[in-house]
């Protein structure tokens, strides 16, 4: 009896890690949001918010979990950021160092402005935890469109990640 519950369980998870792997989200394109979301970590994903800004689709972009040392100016060089978009547009926040701590900073940041809608960047494999993070700090009146840099992640960064995200809807899950 207790092999067959383990078995299952592996089954269970198995299956789960597979669909988690081959159903990745892909890139939005043409929908407008009040602001848009990068979280950093992941090659593509600033381009990404700022393509987004230039085609109209967001009026600000906030950068969550940048490092504390690095400048706005640093910031603009290091992206190729003109003055006038990093000026108007882009709002760095530095108190995020990982994916909870993305949500609460970019939650906190929607309120003071106000914003319903938001476009929220990251890499692919991991866009299911970090939305899930988002949709438990967000209010549910904020709509989240979930806008996917593609990546080739190896299975190791997927495994890892599946894992994360069961950890995630575990602790979520759990009273506080």
């Amino acid at each position: 009896m207790i092999l067959r519950l383990f078995a299952a369980a592996v089954l269970v998870y198995a299956f789960g890690f597979l669909a988690f792997a081959v159903s990745l989200p892909k890139p939005v394109s043409g929908q407008r949001t009040d602001a848009v979301i990068v979280l950093t970590g992941g090659p593509g994903r600033i381009a990404r918010g700022l393509e987004v800004v230039d085609e109209g689709l967001a009026e600000q972009m906030f950068v969550s979990g940048v490092d504390p040392e690095v400048t706005p100016a640093e910031f603009a060089s290091e992206f190729d950021v003109p003055r006038r978009t990093m000026e108007c547009c882009v709002k760095l926040g530095y108190l995020a160092v990982d994916t909870r701590s993305n949500a609460g900073e970019a939650a906190q940041w929607l309120k003071e402005h106000d914003y319903t809608s938001v476009r929220l960047v990251t890499t692919d494999w991991h866009m299911a935890r970090a939305a899930s993070e988002f949709a438990g700090t967000l209010p549910p009146q904020i709509d989240v469109l979930k806008d996917a840099v593609p990546s080739h992640p190896n299975l190791p960064t997927l495994f890892l990640e599946y894992n994360k995200l069961l950890a995630a809807a575990i602790s979520q899950g759990l009273p506080d």
